[in-house]
């Protein structure tokens, strides 16, 4: 029996895949060379499987029957592999609705859950305008996951797709500050936010507003809008080249900015994590199908490795302070080996330093990546009013409907920040949800 596609969660780790994508089915098509009807399947649940296929970490992949005793199914690949077959031999087309409902949806975000909450919304007939601050479209798709790991050209080729079938996109809009959502809401007889969690998580510690220090999407969203704006590596106002550069956070982020950093010509680039360094095969309580909780090398620390001999990663280790000179510029950061000492009664574990590892390093720049806080609450929510949920996020029932009628909310601004399946699947679930309540019934599956 599958479980490549089952999307559930346990214990907080994803098994299988959210958008419950028909893997085995499109898999076997593959093997029979049945390519077209393969992206037929594959579109029946992904509304953009060349982004999914890029930069899903294929949580899929982790629950394949196979990789109980051998590696698993290239499903990632498999997946990339039809969608870019299918755009090749031209049968990705737009599908323009052929009737409507009279009915207007703004959606607040162009990220991964916006967009397919306009597809499928547009799909089912509805007139649908996307509201995107940023002067273009695409959100993290756009300005946060670099060039290298996901071509611009393909966000803008689906977009385009998108228009040609009816969705209209209006960027430079921020709701809450440059438009109203009273404006917003008195214009649409439904709205979606899918502003996604942009709030970072800081650091707190002395040296922080020293000259160098950035948030990791700051770095990234610099780089990637030089790239797009004047074609030059050399145009981003924070720069690698030749500079010592420290990473904090060990995640798709921080490695994004590893790669980043190497790209732009570095002199040194370290990552530091504060979680130990996970094994290289499944720890007993790290059964199949749970997400495998696993040493990984990624692109960014493959490179770095291939370049200066060793992975960039430091495990187990935490920041002390970040020492600057007389001018305010960052050059040097403390940091000490660490151990989680787990207390009593479910409290969380206690961390303790080492003794006499105390040391500091060389740094010219530092990103800061350790994750996201949750969805800014300033302007739109605020005006809003919505509920929040426990966490800070945007309380959504199970048609992510939030607590006020007509207002739904998607991906990781309910959520918190999660995959890119995760926030698909909700774009999609929340389009369902609109549907039903202009409706008083669904065609959207």
């Amino acid at each position: 029996m599958p479980f490549c596609h089952t999307g559930k969660l346990v214990d907080g780790l994803t098994i299988g895949c959210p958008l419950h994508n028909l893997i085995p089915e499109w898999n076997d098509l593959i093997y029979k060379g049945r390519w077209r009807q393969a992206l037929d399947r594959l579109h029946r649940t992904n509304n953009f499987p060349e982004f999914t296929g890029r930069v899903c970490p294929a949580p899929c992949e982790g629950s394949c029957v196979l990789g109980i005793s051998a590696p698993p199914v290239t499903i990632k690949v498999n997946e990339c592999a039809i969608i870019d077959r299918g755009f090749e031999e031209g049968w990705v087309k737009a599908q323009p609705t052929a009737q409507r409902t009279g009915k207007t949806v703004a959606v607040v975000g162009s990220g991964p859950a916006g967009l397919a909450c306009a597809e499928e919304l547009n799909r089912a007939g509805h007139l649908v305008t996307v509201y995107e601050r940023a002067d273009r479209v695409g959100g993290l798709l756009m300005y946060g996951i670099p060039a290298m790991k996901l071509d611009k050209s393909l966000v803008d080729r689906r977009v385009k797709l998108m228009e040609e079938a009816g969705v209209r996109f209006r960027t430079g809009v921020e709701v809450g500050q440059t438009m109203s959502v009273s404006e917003l809401r008195g214009s649409h007889d439904a709205l979606v936010l899918c502003g996604g969690a942009c709030k970072p998580r800081d650091l707190p510690v002395h040296g922080r507003e020293l000259r160098g220090v950035h948030f990791a999407m700051e770095y990234l969203v610099a780089n990637t809008r030089s790239l797009l704006d004047s074609g030059s590596p050399d145009a981003s106002p924070i720069h690698a080249r030749d500079k010592h550069v420290v990473v904090i956070g060990g995640g798709d982020t921080g490695n994004d900015c590893v790669g980043t950093a190497l790209r732009q010509g570095c002199k040194s680039v370290t990552q530091l994590e504060i979680l130990p360094r996970p094994p290289d095969q499944r720890a007993v309580d790290n059964p199949w199908p749970l997400w495998p909780k696993i040493y990984r090398v990624d692109y960014g620390q493959e490179e770095a490795a291939a370049l200066f001999g060793a992975d960039p990663r430091l495990f187990s280790v935490q920041t002390r302070r970040l020492l600057g000179d007389q001018q305010g510029q960052v050059q040097g950061i403390e940091i000490a080996d660490i151990r989680f000492v787990p207390q009593p009664e479910r409290r969380p574990p206690k961390i303790e330093e080492f003794p006499g590892t105390v040391r500091t390093l060389p740094v010219d720049l530092v990103f800061l990546a350790m994750g996201f806080m949750g969805p800014e609450r300033e302007g739109m929510l605020s005006e809003l009013g919505v509920d929040l949920d426990s966490r800070g996020n945007v309380a959504v029932d199970e048609n992510q409907q939030t607590s006020i009628p007509g207002v739904f909310a998607a991906g990781d601004m309910a959520r918190g920040q999660s995959l890119v399946v995760w926030a698909i699947m909700e774009g999609r679930q929340a389009a369902r949800g609109v549907d039903l309540h202009l409706m008083g019934e669904t065609v959207l599956v």
